[in-house]
């Protein structure tokens, strides 16, 4: 299983490419073109318009010569002049004004894709992050809608464009002079050929290069992730080495791409003056016995030219709508993920929360079978301070990601208030809840918005009183933007201790009736702790409070202490009651305590426990 490092399966479902074209998946993505399709439709028919205007001026160049030219009419020969330059203007204008169309509506479909994606993210369960790395959820959310939107830009209406031209100038061709015409359609199946080869080389070239991308993305972005790690242990020649070897296994893999371009493209022109030399040898023959004239001669040639450029095109419209396929079924996959967590069709949500909590025989399991929490029962009575101890790996925290509903238990039942969580609305129970971690996380941008949270209904009062209230307020201060100052990327401006008070403030901001305490205080300084102890008492004031904590100094006040061990509830009580046992929890106090010099109350507590 996978947790988030960007490992291997990140490149193996690059491999998996489908077929070159899917109908089904083809349905799919033109859903999304559906609303803007009266400007799909507008793309379509200046594309049209384009191609039209691409066989007029061959055809003017043989009127120019064989009708104006050779009967010297200069006044006729001026009015073809305005009358091409007009046709180019329309030409220019046209294929701007395509392109722009095309692009907006990319744009727009794009964002709509991506939108939609980002929402389905945040509506998936926390087991599904546990086994897909952040780098494939990057790639799908940038790498493959933008793919995405290549199709939409230069796939579905150009190809059209193309077609239109290629057929628009074999009739053209054939009216003029059909017999010239087949001459120089005598280099078709040649082309075909090299076509077909070119696409499967570039089939086999496509794949390598993402899946050498997606080893690199991976690569990378463990590295960055561990950079402390990587300093610290002086890997950076080691590592490099390593970045070395993918990098150049990819930059090898867009070179066999580059070939494969290299090589076609050479291969169409050297076809296209083979065509032309066979239209010059036999178009000439005729000409000089006036079967043909030199206007038409002279048409041929330039519509030659232009009949290979859309082959070249399709080619490599091919190679766009091949990627489209396999970036759509990535990002349809993702999509069809279902939300397993969600509100019922009837949701509870009720005005009024007391806060009360109870699990019964509750079981539940990350992996198959492999249970983290067996047949827990307790109950928490609103306003009651309870704190869960024990080994790492007892199920503290599991707890509490079942009681938000991130994960769904396999046995047993929990509810709050009375009723089974998986009956309430899911945005109510987490509202109910907050949540404060040992690990804070906090977002790019300004220390009020960290408390706030984008709840704009959070006036600025309220935050700063806040953070008065748990002593975040003096450190913000000193800020030389105070509550406007910003925050980088992942707090890096700011201590644990400073950071653990801000989510203290965020917590009071929210107002939860239900306060989660998840190992708050473990990593912060003596001095800091103090200030935060205070505030924790602030904070837990008239609400129901879950405390998970190694130091057992911190729950010493707590009502009542639940003792967790490999996944079962061995005791419970309050802290002298779990002293005088001499259970479990005796034994990790003595732990704890074993180095230090214990304070005269909790001596005289070992004491007791000894005699």
């Amino acid at each position: 299983m996978i947790h988030g490092h960007g490992g291997s399966d990140d490149f193996h479902e690059e491999e998996a490419l489908g077929k070159a074209y899917d109908g089904r998946l083809m349905r799919r993505l033109l859903v999304y073109l559906r609303p803007y399709k009266g400007r799909a439709l507008l793309a379509l028919v200046l594309a049209l318009a384009v191609s039209g205007l691409e066989l007029v001026g061959p055809y003017l160049t043989k009127v120019a010569i064989d009708v104006y030219i050779q009967a010297r009419d200069w006044p006729g020969l001026a009015r073809l002049s305005v009358f091409f330059f007009i046709i180019l203007l329309l030409r220019l204008l046209t294929g701007f004004y395509q392109a722009y169309v095309l692009q907006m509506t990319g744009q727009r479909i794009m964002y709509d894709l991506r939108s939609q994606i980002f929402g389905h993210l945040q509506r998936l369960p926390m087991r599904f992050f546990d086994t897909n790395p952040v780098g494939r959820l990057m790639t799908r959310v940038i790498g493959d809608v933008d793919v995405l939107n290549n199709l939409f830009v230069a796939g579905i209406v150009t190809v059209v464009g193309d077609v239109v031209v290629l057929l628009g100038i074999m009739g053209v061709l054939l009216w003029m002079n059909w017999r010239l015409a087949l001459v120089s359609f005598l280099v078709l199946p040649l082309i075909l050929v090299a076509t077909r080869f070119f696409q499967s080389s570039v089939r086999t070239s496509f794949r390598d290069v993402r899946t050498k991308l997606a080893r690199l993305n991976a690569f990378m972005q463990e590295n960055f992730l561990g950079m402390p790690t990587i300093q610290a242990f002086c890997r950076e020649e080691e590592n490099f080495g390593q970045f070395d070897r993918i990098n150049a296994d990819h930059r090898d893999a867009n070179l066999r791409s580059i070939t494969a371009f290299a090589l076609f493209f050479p291969v169409v022109e050297l076809l296209a003056t083979v065509s032309i030399a066979l239209m010059l040898w036999y178009g000439g023959g005729q000409a000089l016995r006036g079967i043909v004239t030199i206007g038409t001669l002279t048409a041929f040639f330039q519509y030659a030219r232009r009949f290979f450029q859309p082959i070249q095109d399709l080619s490599e419209k091919y190679n766009i709508v091949q990627e489209a396929m396999a970036s759509s079924e990535r990002v349809f996959m993702l999509l069809d993920t279902p939300a397993s967590i969600a509100s019922p069709a009837e949701p509870h949500a009720p005005r009024q929360i007391r806060g009360e909590i109870e699990f019964k025989n509750v079981t539940f399991a990350y992996a198959e079978e492999e249970f983290v929490l067996r047949d827990i029962s307790f109950q928490v009575h609103p306003g009651e301070r309870v704190a869960f101890v024990g080994a790492t790996g007892a199920g503290k925290t599991s707890i509490i990601n079942l009681l938000c509903r991130f994960y769904d238990i396999q046995k047993g039942s929990i509810t709050f208030d009375g009723v089974d969580i998986r009956q309430w609305d899911l945005a109510a129970l987490r509202r109910a809840i907050g949540v404060v971690q040992q690990d804070v996380f906090l977002f790019s941008g300004t220390v009020a918005n960290n408390i706030r949270l984008g709840h704009e209904e959070i006036s600025e009062g309220r935050v700063q009183e806040a953070a008065r209230a748990v002593h975040a307020d003096p450190f913000i201060q000193r800020m030389e933007g105070g509550y406007d100052e910003l925050i980088r990327e992942r707090g890096t401006n700011l201590s644990v201790g400073q950071k653990q008070l801000l989510s203290f403030a965020r917590a009071l901001a929210y107002d939860p009736r239900v306060l989660v305490l998840d190992e708050a205080t473990s990593s912060v300084d003596t001095e800091t702790e103090i200030l935060i102890q205070d505030a924790l008492q602030i904070l837990m004031k008239g609400r129901t409070s879950l405390i998970i904590a190694h130091r057992l100094s911190t729950i010493q006040g707590a009502d009542r202490i639940l003792v967790m061990h490999k996944g079962t509830l061995r005791e419970q009580g309050t802290h002298q009651e779990l002293l005088q046992k001499g259970g479990i929890y005796a034994k990790l106090y003595a732990l704890q305590y074993k180095d230090q010099e214990l304070p005269a109350m909790a001596t005289a507590e070992k004491g007791a426990v000894s005699s």
